[in-house]
């Protein structure tokens, strides 16, 4: 089946959020073939945000609009699991600073390094730490957020307190119900119907 999904990006939406969602869906989103994702299943439906998260328009509204979304929250740090997390993470806390309201950030590695100070949490200087900050943790796309739990973990080992999941992306494949079974809260700016066509047909993800 043909790739259907590259479109030109408007020109002037009515706002940052229209504006963004248009360029996810010219440079991120792709559906019609088969796609394996990170999770090893397979599915019609994809999303690659590193080419919105590069591109400078992208990158800045994202972060604008993150930020406006942790605002709400009120948190202290912002963090999430390499290497999907980082490029948000970078660019929310540079917005932060100058909106007036500077929020830390960190990422988490999957697996320390052997060598040097060997931590999972970067992104601290030697004297800070998460412990009792309000922490959010971020990914750019989460299927069931099973990559946003392993950062949680961490944070929440570090003593960190997790008041907000946020996707840029949900694909809408169980990871707010997952969340929720672990009581936290969890929002998205886009959610994956927002970008499919009423007439296509979604394949539920295929098992390997």
């Amino acid at each position: 089946m043909p790739n259907l999904a590259r479109q030109q990006i408007p020109s002037a939406p009515a706002s940052d959020r229209e504006r963004l969602k248009a360029i996810v869906a010219a440079r991120s989103f792709r559906f019609g073939q088969l796609f394996r994702l990170v999770s090893g299943v397979e599915s019609n439906v994809y999303f690659n945000m590193k080419p919105t998260m590069f591109d400078p328009e992208g990158a800045a509204l994202m972060a604008r609009l993150v930020v406006e979304r942790l605002a709400q929250a009120d948190v202290d740090a912002v963090g999430g699991l390499e290497m999907g997390a980082v490029p948000i993470v970078a660019t929310a806390t540079t917005q932060s600073f100058l909106s007036g309201r500077p929020i830390q950030g960190f990422f988490v590695r999957k697996k320390a390094k052997e060598h040097g100070a060997r931590l999972r949490i970067e992104g601290l200087a030697a004297d800070e730490s998460l412990n009792a900050k309000r922490v959010a943790i971020i990914d750019d796309v989460c299927t069931t957020g099973a990559s946003a739990i392993q950062a949680i973990d961490e944070v929440r080992e570090a003593g960190g307190r997790i008041v907000l999941v946020l996707a840029i992306v949900d694909r809408e494949e169980g990871a707010e119900e997952n969340f929720r079974r672990h009581g936290l809260a969890f929002d998205a700016l886009f959610r994956a119907h927002e970008f499919i066509p009423e007439s296509f047909e979604r394949l539920p993800p295929a098992r390997r």
